[in-house]
């Protein structure tokens, strides 16, 4: 980091600065499958916690911010990662996993310690970002053009 700000020409810790504030830049190497929770509010409404606390043990008792023995994951505690709607959720490397309980927490991980990568988006079997509960909104033909005119414009 001391060659980028000599190269930009900024003060070093300029550089530290930005480093240490996104998650996208780490400043120790991260194992094979980067593991960031999300714990920002609308996940911890949702049980981040208990998500985090799964992660923390199916990986063998590691804690935030540790990577496992063999190299293949590290875990991190991250603020928001922009899928609130299906919260809980994770992201393992570039996927997110979404509406996440224990049980899916676990098989997502296994899927990446066999050496595979899981289908990533809502775990729960609903597309996308969608009502858990089924459309709300929209649910009618929508009017056509000038049929709430008043009778001079139609």
């Amino acid at each position: 980091m001391n060659y980028v700000a000599q190269l930009v020409e900024v003060p070093p810790m300029r550089v530290y600065e930005v480093a240490t504030f996104y998650t996208m830049f780490n400043r120790e190497p991260v194992g094979k499958n980067f593991v960031q929770v999300c714990t920002t509010t609308p996940c911890m409404l949702r049980g981040a916690y208990e998500i985090l606390d799964t992660v923390k043990e199916h990986l063998g008792g590691i804690h935030v911010g540790d990577t496992t023995k063999d190299g293949k994951f590290t875990l991190v505690e991250v603020e928001c990662l922009g899928a609130c709607s299906n919260a809980p959720m994770l992201a393992v490397n570039d996927d997110f996993y979404e509406d996440l309980t224990p049980e899916t927490t676990k098989k997502v991980l296994d899927g990446f310690a066999k050496g595979s990568i899981p289908k990533p988006g809502p775990q729960s079997g609903r597309q996308t970002s969608e009502n858990s509960a089924g459309l709300t909104a929209l649910t009618s033909k929508p009017y056509g053009p000038g049929e709430h005119c008043s009778p001079e414009f139609r």
